[in-house]
């Protein structure tokens, strides 16, 4: 992703500064002058923070939404890549009111996005690793049938007749000169298995988030282990001091919610507020689980 630069060279950077979200009468405005019929049955993302004390983000390099399903956090992320019009890879399922709620929210940039700006999600992580599945299932048959065509081809009766014939006297050449592991290898490409599920979605972070970038990330600690996610841990806090990236991230994770200097917002409290990780709920039912067991470490 990056090359080696000396630490004076790269500074510290922040593009998007705040957002703001309609407040309970912009929804009732937004109702009362344009929807005129009442046969939906979801009105997603309206009347999701209304009441929550949430009118407004202010953001850090690293900005933390924490809470639990149905918390918000996961739309409160796709709906600032919305308006950002940052890339993405999965397609999202918007709701018929979607477009109409973000128009009607506010954003404040303290630099322009760059192009590589971008949102991951659980999906995107998913479909990467299964291409990577479809791919190996694809080597595997290809596998098998080099298999049949090494036997083939070695104990063959093959002459060059013309000149047509010098890709398959290649072939056999291979065949009768190599074992058959070495004729295999030769002619097929690497099994990208050799990495495991966790290290296949640990290296997709690590491929689409490159220098000067504001990154959305939706809970990126599915699929990875404990140890994979201490290191996109120190990944990102690197990637924040060092390499021009901001993000922002939706998380339950004690991990990542231990981010050096993240700012966090609590979503299962109302009103909203900001709280240092050791405060969160879930982080407490982790210390109280091993507090309880230390004897056995």
């Amino acid at each position: 992703m990056k090359g080696n630069r000396n630490e004076q060279e790269v500074r510290r950077m922040m593009y998007l500064e705040h957002f703001t979200f309609p407040d309970g009468d912009s929804e009732y405005s937004f109702f009362l002058d344009k929807v005129k019929r009442t046969c939906y049955d979801s009105f997603y993302p309206f009347q999701v923070l209304p009441g929550r004390g949430l009118e407004g983000l202010d953001f850090d390099l690293i900005t933390i939404l924490y809470g639990g399903n149905g918390s918000g956090k996961s739309t409160l992320l796709n709906v600032i890549a919305e308006k950002a019009a940052i890339l993405r890879d999965s397609i999202y399922n918007k709701s018929s009111f979607f477009p109409d709620y973000v128009a009607l929210c506010g954003m404040e940039l303290k630099a322009a996005l760059p192009a590589t700006s971008r949102i991951i999600t659980s999906d995107d992580v998913f479909d990467y690793m299964l291409t990577i599945r479809s791919l190996n299932e694809g080597i595997d048959r290809k596998r098998e049938e080099l298999f049949d065509d090494y036997l083939e081809a070695k104990y063959s009766q093959f002459q060059l007749k013309s000149l047509a014939d010098y890709e398959q006297l290649k072939r056999v050449n291979n065949a009768r000169f190599n074992s058959q592991s070495r004729f295999v290898r030769n002619e097929l490409m690497d099994n990208a298995r050799e990495y495991s599920n966790g290290e296949n979605a640990f290296r997709y972070f690590t491929e689409k988030i490159d220098e000067k970038g504001l990154y959305l990330l939706d809970e990126p600690e599915n699929s990875l282990s404990p140890k994979r996610q201490l290191e996109l841990v120190q990944f990102i806090e690197d990637s924040a001091r060092f390499w021009q990236c901001q993000f922002i991230i939706a998380t339950h994770s004690p991990f990542l919610l231990a981010l050096r200097g993240a700012k966090i917002y609590n979503l299962d409290e109302t009103p909203v507020a900001v709280k240092r990780w050791t405060e969160l709920e879930n982080v407490r039912i982790y210390y109280d689980f091993f507090k309880k067991r230390e004897r056995e470490f």
